[in-house]
């Protein structure tokens, strides 16, 4: 326990500034040239000697010390040096400079790594892209062969690539390129066929692999989100963790849970060393015990170089404890880094390899000095360790988590604090479950069932806290924004240590929660009163709600490209009826948060209009409803839907579209088939178009259909495919373009924007405005908009 450390007991750093010698000297080198790396062992070197020669009589005590110092000076300027200019100049990266295809046969490193992506159109949301760090055994470009062996990237498609174990041996052709990352990768590989001449698969991670599946399984009696939740607390798999989950755990701080860090190897290695302490074990069959324990784990996890880093990192506590040497832990860190650093030095660029360092150090040297201070003032040991942690793990690792992120998480200390009590029991109840679900599934489902509880506790901290209003605040990204958040810290420690300045400090978070809690928490500018209608910001798609006469009802029309943003959108209305639910058609990106409206709320029906493809969007939708037991229903042309303050009439489409798989190839018919809605409203008439494009929009001209209204969702995200006569007919005083930003289709187009306005109609846009809503003002139309 952290309790047994005292302040008393003085670390010892001696090995600490060799291992800050490497891991700066290869950043360096990573970052700029393989010089730089060169350079600095030499200075290092240089400084070893004067050091040694200087205290070589009056302070014996560091001659350990310099001696390591001396020893990462040489390595630094010699084997590493050379690593990094031969991976520099592999002849790889001249060919990924030019794009040139090649064939390359390498040995996978880690597990395939899904790349999620939104839906859109007749694609659907998910993974599409795994991506696979590899050791290339031989290449070929342009049938002559490469002499290289440097590290690639490969980017390929899920089906054929997802079920790759590290070790493989695989063959397979593709585009280079420049690689993103500044690490030991030479070239990233751009894979459009399947794998070939796959090698064998060693019988460890067959078994790791198998014991995952297992798990999985024996999570399936749990809820769907605590199914996928406890796999990626155990072992860091995440393939069944929705992106709706994975947002709300990163906004609250506790991504770090669903990832493989020491952390998790400590509690399996600590729960470990408690049963043996319990009957008696002496320390040293302890710690080979917990040892043994902590090297299965890994294979588990599948061993690959995260993990192996994360085990180090884990161990290094173990060990000093174990053998109650707490003074040794520090030296051990060091030679951890160090290790590791040599044994890879893309370790050194890696974000979770400082997470690690960072998270082992500040656990080591801050918090038992806090929750002595705590201690003695009061605080019972328990309470004073559960809130000393946290926060000493996030001040530690906030630089590198909001120069990766690109954002700070300010509600991530009482998340974490909230989230400790239970992530050691679901952990090691995880293990229970995977270890017997390897033999004995029916069994396995017992300690499955008992981590339900805790799993759906860390649901519940990471849905409440990341919804809190600016629980994350942007900030700078990349190796600048960290250096900036690092600042910010050094200046917020001194401002704590000094007595005055400390008061002043207070003073100042005194003002900031007069002032910021009211305007954002208490009386909050969201909703606007006497809201009619409100285009939600959900990425690249739609959403839109229609407000009823009835406090917290309301009608929901398309569900935008994932889960989560809809959701979100309704909390912040605060919608908990939604009496119907209408798909306008059935393309991913107004579809694909379905899922995420039916939580936390009541939902009467789904309604679809007569499309049924893509096949996959009909199957998913059924599904939903179906899994809610709620009526799928069609809307026919002409029929009127009634709700007190709120009436839908339904003027398209006028054909059904595609009916089978092939007869629309770019989503133009799909799109023709949007359900065209006119709404009557407390704030005027209100046109929702869908997607319709230019024959659907003819079709309603030539219909003679009464188009006039005050406020048009704009058809297909403001897309150029938009009849000039089509708008004039609507003529609306309001314009709403439901869009996302920084898209890659050129929505919304100018010149569909520039008719908007020509004809008078003031035009909002939710990837500029976020939220737009629109509401009466002194019997007047107004739109609100919430802002980014």
């Amino acid at each position: 326990m952290l309790t047994e450390v005292t302040t008393s007991e003085r670390h010892d750093y001696r090995l600490v500034p060799p291992a800050v010698v490497l891991w700066l000297g290869v950043l360096a080198g990573l970052l700029w040239t393989w010089w730089a790396a060169l350079v600095g062992g030499l200075a290092a070197a240089g400084v070893a000697g004067a050091l040694l020669w200087r205290w070589r009589r009056s302070r014996p005590q560091w001659f350990s010390g310099i001696a390591a110092l001396l020893l990462a000076a040489v390595l630094l300027a010699g084997p590493l040096a050379v690593r990094l200019h031969d991976a520099q100049h592999d002849p790889l990266r001249a060919l990924a400079d030019r794009a040139a295809p090649a064939v390359l046969h390498m040995v996978a490193e880690e597990r395939p790594k899904p790349v999620q992506s939104a839906g859109y159109a007749g694609q659907q949301a998910g993974a599409r892209l795994v991506v696979i760090p590899a050791t290339v055994r031989w290449a070929k470009a342009s049938g002559a062969a490469v002499e290289t062996t440097g590290r690639v990237v490969l980017l390929a498609p899920v089906q054929g690539w997802a079920g790759l174990l590290p070790g493989q041996e695989v063959t397979a052709g593709g585009r280079l390129a420049p690689p993103r990352d500044a690490d030991l990768t030479v070239a990233a590989v751009y894979v459009r066929g399947p794998p070939t001449d796959l090698g064998p698969v060693s019988w460890w991670q067959r078994a790791a692999e198998a014991t995952r599946a297992a798990l999985r399984g024996a999570c399936s009696v749990l809820s769907e989100d605590a199914a996928g939740l406890l796999p990626g607390l155990v072992v860091g798999d995440t393939s069944g963790i929705s992106p709706q989950v994975q947002r709300e755990f990163t906004d609250a701080g506790l991504s770090h849970l669903t990832a493989v860090s020491g952390s998790n190897l400590a509690v399996v290695a600590g729960a470990v060393l408690l049963l043996l302490r319990a009957l008696r074990v002496g320390p040293r069959l302890s710690a080979v015990v917990a040892g043994s324990a902590l090297v299965g784990f890994v294979v588990l996890t599948g061993g690959e170089p995260s993990v192996l880093r994360a085990g180090v990192m884990g161990a290094v506590a173990l060990l000093a404890l174990a053998l109650g040497r707490r003074r040794s832990v520090l030296p051990a860190l060091a030679i951890a880094v160090s290790v590791l650093v040599v044994y890879d030095p893309a370790m050194a660029v890696n974000f979770g390899f400082a997470l690690s360092v960072l998270a082992t150090a500040g656990l080591v040297l801050l918090a038992p000095r806090w929750v002595e201070a705590m201690s003695t003032r009061g605080v019972p040991p328990g309470i004073a360790e559960g809130l000393a942690v946290p926060l000493a793990a996030f001040l530690v690792t906030a630089p590198v988590l909001a120069g990766m992120a690109g954002q700070v998480s300010v509600v991530s200390i009482a998340a974490n604090v909230l989230a400790a009590p239970v992530v050691a029991p679901a952990t090691v109840l995880g293990v229970v479950t995977a270890v017997l679900a390897t033999f004995w599934p029916a069994a396995a489902r017992l300690p499955a069932l008992a981590a339900g509880p805790e799993a759906h506790w860390l649901l519940a901290v990471a849905r409440h806290a990341s919804r809190v209003p600016g629980a994350v605040l942007p900030w700078p990204g990349g190796w600048w924004g960290g250096v900036l958040a690092l600042v910010a810290v050094g200046v917020l420690v001194v401002l704590l240590r000094r007595p005055r300045l400390r008061v002043g400090l207070a003073l100042v978070l005194v003002c900031v929660l007069l002032v910021v809690v009211p305007v954002r928490v208490i009386a909050p500018g969201w909703p606007p009163r006497n809201w009619s209608m409100v285009a939600c910001d959900v990425g690249q798609g739609d959403a839109e709600v229609l407000s009823t006469a009835e406090p917290g009802r309301a009608v929901v029309v398309d569900t935008g490209p994932e889960p989560g943003p809809v959701d979100e959108c309704l909390a912040r209305l605060g919608v908990d009826r939604v009496p119907l639910v209408v798909l306008s058609h059935l393309h991913a990106d107004h579809i694909s948060g379905l899922e995420s409206v039916f939580d936390g709320r009541s939902v009467g029906a789904v309604a679809v209009g007569p499309g049924r493809m893509p096949a996959w969007a009909w199957r998913q939708v059924a599904q939903i409803a179906g899994r809610h037991g709620v009526p799928l229903l069609e809307l026919e042309l002409g029929r009127r839907l009634d709700w007190p303050g709120l009436s839908l009439e339904v003027i398209g489409p006028r054909y059904p579209g595609p009916q089978q798989e092939g007869d629309d190839a770019d989503g133009t018919n799909i799109n023709n088939a949007s359900v065209v809605l006119r709404a009557v409203t407390p704030a005027g008439r209100v046109l929702l178009t869908g997607d319709v494009e230019l024959l659907a929009q003819g079709d309603l001209l030539a219909a003679g259909t009464d188009l006039h209204a005050d406020v048009l969702k704009v058809p297909h995200h403001g897309s150029r495919f938009s009849l000039p006569a089509f708008l004039s007919a609507v003529s609306p005083r309001l314009a709403l373009i439901s869009v996302g930003a920084g898209n890659s289709y050129g929505h919304p187009s100018r010149s569909t924007v520039d008719s908007l306005v020509a004809g008078g109609a003031l035009v909002a846009r939710t990837d500029t405005d976020g939220d737009a809503a629109v509401v009466t003002d002194n019997g007047g139309l107004a739109v609100v908009r919430r802002g980014k």
